[in-house]
C-alpha cells in the first residue's frame, strides 16, 4: 500500500488554533505541524524570489511535502484573467508568447524559473494546469510534447490537470500522459486518473453541478468513498496525493486524515 498524503492547494486562509503565533514562526510552519504537504498556488501567479522559497524550505516541520503549481507564464496567455495586472511589467515578446505551453523562448525561460523556484522548495510535484480553451488538438499536443519533452526536471515529477473538452477525450489524456511521462491530476470524485506511474495526485474542487465552483463543503459520507478510491489508488502508487481545494477545504481535509487513521 503505498503512501496518501493529505493537504490543500494553498495554506494562506489557514486559522491555526490556539495562540498560536507564540509556538510558530509564521502561519505556514504552523500549517505544516498539522498536515504532511501543501500544495502552493500563489507560484501560479507570481514566482517568488529564490530566497524567498529557500526561507519556506526553512520554515516548515522536518519531512514536509511540498508541491508547486506552476507559473501562468506555462499554461496561460496573457489575454486570461488570471494575469489581471501581473502583465504590466511583461516585456512585448513576453505579452505575446506566453501560455498554452508553446515550446518557444519566452516559455522555456518561464520554465527555468519555475523550476528553480521549485527546486529552492525541495518540491516534490510540479502542478500544470492547462486552461479551458487549452483545446484537445493536435496542435496543442505536439507543442506540449516538443516542449516537455526537452526541458529539465531534475527528478521532479510533472503533473497535468487537464480541463475543458480534454475531459471528453481520455484517450488522448493517456497518450500525452504517456508521452510526456506526466502524471495525470483528477477530481477522484467525478472520474480516474488514465495514466500509470509511482505517484497519483488528486485535487478536489466541490461537487457543485459547475466542476470549478469551490464553494463547497463534503459530507461524511462522501469523505468515507473518497477513502475507499484513495485506498485503491494507494495500490499501484507509491505515494497518492490528495489536495483539496474547495472553500473548506482544511475542515474537509482534517476530517479525511482521522478517517484514513481510523
Amino acid at each position: 500500500m503505498g503512501d496518501i498524503k493529505v493537504g490543500t492547494c494553498g495554506y494562506q486562509r489557514y486559522d491555526p488554533p490556539g495562540d498560536w503565533k507564540k509556538k510558530y514562526k509564521n502561519k505556514l510552519q504552523a500549517y505544516s505541524d498539522e498536515f504532511e504537504t501543501c500544495e502552493l498556488n500563489r507560484t501560479f501567479y507570481k514566482l517568488p524570489m529564490t530566497r524567498t522559497a529557500k526561507r519556506w524550505r526553512h520554515d516548515v516541520m522536518e519531512g514536509f511535502d511540498f508541491t508547486m503549481k506552476a507559473w501562468q507564464a506555462l499554461t496561460h496567455p496573457t489575454s486570461s484573467p488570471t494575469w489581471r495586472k501581473r502583465k504590466d511589467d511583461l516585456t512585448v515578446e513576453q505579452s505575446e508568447s506566453y501560455g498554452h505551453l508553446h515550446p518557444n523562448e519566452e516559455v522555456f525561460h518561464a520554465w527555468g524559473r519555475t523550476r528553480d523556484v521549485a527546486e529552492a522548495l525541495d518540491a516534490s510535484v510540479c502542478v500544470l494546469q492547462t486552461p479551458q480553451r487549452f483545446d484537445c488538438c493536435e496542435e496543442n499536443e505536439e507543442n506540449m510534447e516538443e516542449l516537455l519533452s526537452e526541458v529539465d526536471r531534475n527528478g521532479m515529477h510533472l503533473a497535468w490537470e487537464p480541463r475543458g473538452d480534454w475531459l471528453e477525450h481520455p484517450s488522448e489524456v493517456k497518450k500525452v500522459c504517456k508521452r510526456c511521462d506526466l502524471v495525470h491530476i483528477v477530481d477522484l470524485m467525478r472520474r480516474d486518473p488514465v495514466a500509470t506511474g509511482d505517484v497519483a495526485y488528486v485535487r478536489l474542487h466541490g461537487l457543485n453541478e459547475d466542476e470549478y465552483n469551490y464553494d463547497y463543503a463534503y459530507s461524511d459520507g462522501e469523505l468515507e468513498e473518497l477513502v475507499q478510491k484513495l485506498e485503491r489508488l494507494a495500490r499501484t502508487h507509491d505515494t497518492v496525493y490528495c489536495m483539496f481545494n474547495n472553500t473548506c477545504m482544511f475542515d474537509n481535509a482534517m476530517k479525511l486524515r482521522e478517517i484514513i487513521s481510523g
